[in-house]
């Protein structure tokens, strides 16, 4: 089976962007519209500015520590999808062929790196609504499977706070795009 984006999906998918900058200041914004306009995480640098700009330091060195962990953090959120919908990746599954499923990780990949935008910039509302509207038709576009999408945020969320060194009261950045996410159509 071939897989092929339509049209609609390519002209959604530059228009799903679902971080806001609305209301930071400039010193803060501008690191984050940085690393986001080029689908990255924040560099080193970057967080030390936002630490220099009045951040909060632990949810700065939390962001720090997202990044470092993404990786592991993603795989193991791809497992719990994974073990809770098996069969997702086979033929006949809502995340076949492979090109599917990789899209699916892919967009764990992002989801952690917008929310950790989001804990570096002490902004639990991070998202916009527009971009998280476009997403949605993306989404449906792309028949995506919401359940699962959810189950994986949700997966990124425990990973994460398991995994954090220091027990900080992150859960509401994660919270803010599940809920978010929810309630997609």
């Amino acid at each position: 089976m071939n897989f092929q984006l339509s049209d609609r999906a390519r002209e959604l998918i530059p228009k799903a962007r679902i971080v806001s900058t609305a209301g930071l200041r400039e010193a803060v914004m501008t690191p984050i519209k940085t690393a986001d306009d080029e689908g990255r995480y924040l560099t080193d640098e970057e967080l030390e500015q936002l630490k220099m700009a009045a951040a909060d330091p632990a949810e700065v060195q939390s962001a720090r520590f997202l990044r470092d962990n993404a990786k592991e953090i993603v795989t193991d959120a791809r497992q719990t999808v994974l073990t809770a919908y098996p069969g997702i990746t086979e033929p006949g599954g809502d995340l076949y062929p492979a090109m599917r499923a990789e899209a699916c990780w892919r967009d764990f990949w992002h989801f952690l790196r917008c929310i950790s935008y989001g804990i570096a910039s002490s902004n639990p509302a991070f998202t916009s609504d527009e971009g998280l509207g476009y997403m949605n038709e993306l989404y449906g576009e792309l028949k995506v499977p919401l359940p699962a999408m959810v189950t994986g945020l949700e997966s990124l969320k425990v990973e994460s706070l398991k995994r954090l060194p220091q027990r900080t009261n992150l859960a509401s950045y994660f919270d803010h795009l599940i809920e978010k996410m929810r309630a997609f159509s």
